[in-house]
């Protein structure tokens, strides 16, 4: 092993040239991933169960996506889609158009991150609407971009010290069950957060100035809030009498990660426009905006695009992430894992009293932890100590929630049993070591 890639010197170079603002969850230096494997510079094995933040679902480095790397680059690496066009663009927007839910006739646009895709969808949503509201609900997360940290809950980190903020974003209550902002029970509540949008047009802003309103099907950042059937269907009718875009921001929650394409799909709710980056291209930087056409095509010629938009080889990487699906059946596997993931994490609540609640949709599943099953009262320190606890054994694990006291998992859809088991393990160990302190 040189100098260079020695894990000491890696931490003096990231020391000196790195600012602190990149968090770092974990100390490791990858040297190399396969499936849901990594191993760092020292030669240890991480099982993964965060995907880089949810953006390997098909795994580390399948041959089948690097293939299709190679092969492009190959080709040509970059050419700018508006100064000369290329076919894996053209097949992409094809392919997403027909895979995003809805029978009418849509568009489809590539950037570069998840940030980069809701700014474009906000951008569309203003000039088709010809108004400047915003909508976005509590505990969502959508970027760091300006207008994407503005629709974002979560101050510390993200927004704290940056301001002044984009002007005309507002915020609702999510359908936090858990902790209702209501203080109501469901289903007696008959999701009153989501009837709440109707007087949030009397006090807040008026449907008439409100152009979009933005909402992640399973919120991710925010610590895996799962609305319950009637939410969305209810939010997406208000939108639709009043004119305003639905915008589904599927970034973290699409491309298999609840067991369908979509995260939409489980409440038969047809979004307007849909955002999706992370798994869409298998750790390539491309993002999505999809949506009806006469929303889509309502810009002027030249006011959407980028330098990097759709580049050639992130577009064939994401081609093959699509045939994948297919090919070796990713959905039957991602409903596969999330019903083992359910069972353990189910038995586990009976187990241990730190766990509050489990929730999420198919492997998109979140255990949070509380001091007191009775006062609720968030059990940050021990997360952290959780999170902690599981890297040292070898297990790359996840926080997350706006009151950080959420555990999510984000693994490869491809995990082997042997692979899921022994991070399980790993998790109970922790759990058993936390819940005898």
């Amino acid at each position: 092993m040189t100098q260079l890639n020695t894990e000491e010197h890696l931490q003096q170079l990231r020391a000196e040239f790195v600012p602190q603002g990149p968090f770092n969850a974990t100390p490791f230096f990858a040297a190399s991933a396969k499936g849901a494997l990594i191993f760092d510079v020292k030669g240890r094995q991480l099982i993964d169960f965060a995907g880089g933040i949810g953006v390997m679902n098909v795994g580390h480095s399948h041959p089948k996506v690097v293939a299709a790397i190679k092969h492009q680059a190959e080709q040509f690496t970059h050419t700018c889609f508006h100064i000369v066009m290329y076919e894996p663009y053209l097949k992409l927007a094809q392919k997403l158009c027909a895979l995003v839910p809805g029978s009418f006739d849509k568009m489809a646009l590539f950037a570069n991150s998840g940030a980069e895709a809701v700014e474009n969808a906000i951008k569309i949503a203003r000039h088709h609407t010809k108004r400047k509201g915003v909508i976005a609900l509590e505990n969502g997360f959508h970027g760091r971009t300006f207008m994407a940290m503005t629709l974002t809950s979560k101050v510390k980190p993200y927004k704290y010290g940056f301001g002044p903020l984009m002007s005309d974003v507002y915020r609702i209550p999510s359908a936090y069950c858990y902790r209702c902002s209501f203080g109501l029970t469901y289903p007696d509540c008959d999701a009153a957060c989501a009837n709440h949008l109707e007087n949030f047009f009397i006090s807040h802003v008026a449907a008439e100035e409100t152009a979009a309103l933005i909402a992640e099907p399973i919120s991710g950042e925010g610590g895996f809030i799962t609305p319950p059937p009637e939410y969305f269907k209810k939010i997406s009718r208000i939108c639709n009498d009043n004119g305003i875009v639905f915008i589904a921001d599927e970034i973290q929650s699409g491309i298999g990660r609840t067991g369908t394409m979509l995260a939409m799909e489980h409440w038969d709710v047809t979004p307007d426009v849909t955002t999706l980056a992370k798994s869409l291209a298998g750790g390539m930087p491309l993002s999505a905006v999809v949506g009806k056409k006469q929303i889509m095509n309502s810009a002027q010629i030249g006011g959407l695009g980028g330098t990097y938009g759709g580049n050639p080889v992130c577009c064939a990487a994401a081609l093959a992430v699509l045939d994948l699906f297919e090919e070796e059946n990713l959905l039957e596997q991602s409903i596969s894992l999330g019903q083992k993931l359910r069972n353990r994490f189910d038995t586990w609540k009976n187990q241990f009293e730190l766990i509050g609640d489990v929730r999420g949709i198919g492997p998109m599943l979140a255990l949070e932890l509380v001091k007191n099953r009775e006062t609720k009262i968030p059990a940050a320190q021990e997360t952290k100590a959780l999170v902690q606890f599981c890297y040292e054994k070898g297990l790359i694990l996840l926080s997350c929630g706006n009151l950080g006291n959420v555990i999510r998992t984000l693994m490869p859809l491809t995990i082997t049993n042997e692979e899921l088991e022994r991070g399980l393990a790993i998790m109970e160990e922790g759990l058993t070591f936390l819940s005898r302190q």
